[in-house]
């Protein structure tokens, strides 16, 4: 890796829930890696960055929203590999940028505005092809979706040694990283998606694609009633359950991501979806410099 992944690791959480229902549940902090190059992002970045690091491409240009963690990631690993960014971001300037890309900014990321309509063209050849002429170098999709960010994403894997785990969760966005955990995980192990998009239906289309992989993963498992209302969308009841879960198991999460995905742990394991003997894994998929963007004193970490 091009960054020190050395400070990930997995932590086993205790409730007495887990107790009375008979499963445990451990967390990999990926978002212990770095404040703003951690959890997914990084994976999904790395063999678009080692090939900038090793060619000619000395720009990388990639797309996002006001509060993308992946132009957050994406802005600090260039600054540190000593390569330009360029931000193409969705929506028309503001007139006060967000905490993301005021943090873009001072990591010497270049925004572009453009508008939702114009920004809805981005994976069209016609529109990259314009791109590729006005800069000439190396373009990341939004989120890393495309088949070497899920390749960099099944990178994650590396760092769950035990075999044992019968279920791996984790929070869907492009699907980048869920289609690399399928690629690197075991088939008998469950792998759920909790997407955070509503009417997020496309997603075995978009494994097939990233995978490269013609047949079905018979291993997965998805689940769409976690979104909270959408992309970003938040309620009193996830700012509740994120300090609930700061106050019980010392985790921070974050209310795009991360606390959508766990709500959704705890909710099947009230509900009895996993047999007793169940051994759950959560990816802490990072993103925590999303949660500058809340009210002060919404959250207790």
């Amino acid at each position: 890796m091009l960054f020190d992944i050395s400070k990930a690791g997995i932590e086993e959480l205790h409730d007495n829930l887990f107790s009375e229902k008979q499963v445990s549940v451990s967390v990999l902090r990926l978002d212990k890696i770095h404040p703003l190059v951690s959890g997914n992002k990084l994976f999904k970045l790395h063999y678009f960055l080692e090939e900038a690091v090793n060619s000619n491409h000395k720009t990388i240009l990639t797309f996002g929203g006001a509060y993308s963690n992946h132009l957050a990631a994406t802005a600090y690993a260039c600054k540190t590999l000593q390569l330009k960014s360029i931000g193409i971001v969705r929506g028309e300037k503001p007139g006060k940028l967000s905490h993301t890309l005021q943090q873009c900014l001072q990591d010497g990321m270049q925004l572009q505005f453009i508008s939702r309509q114009e920004y809805a063209k981005k994976e069209e050849p016609a529109f990259i092809n314009s791109l590729i002429e006005a800069y000439g170098e190396c373009i990341i999709p939004e989120g890393g979706y495309h088949p070497l960010g899920a390749k960099g994403a099944a990178l994650i894997m590396d760092l769950v040694k035990d075999n044992s785990y019968t279920h791996i969760s984790t929070a869907t966005g492009t699907a980048t990283t869920l289609a690399g955990i399928l690629m690197a995980a075991k088939p008998q192990q469950t792998i759920i998606s909790f997407p955070v998009l509503k009417g997020m239906t496309d997603n075995k289309t978009s494994i097939k694609m990233l995978t490269e992989q013609e047949g079905e993963f018979k291993n997965l498992l998805i689940l769409n009633n976690y979104h909270f209302g959408g992309y970003a969308k938040r309620s009193d009841l996830l700012m509740q359950f994120m300090n609930h879960c700061w106050i019980q198991y010392q985790l921070p999460l974050d209310f795009v991501y991360t606390a959508k995905m766990f709500f959704g742990i705890i909710d099947c394991i009230k509900n009895d979806t996993f047999t007793k003997g169940s051994k759950i894994l959560c990816l802490h998929t990072g993103g925590l410099q999303g949660n500058k963007s809340l009210p002060l004193n919404t959250l207790l970490f």
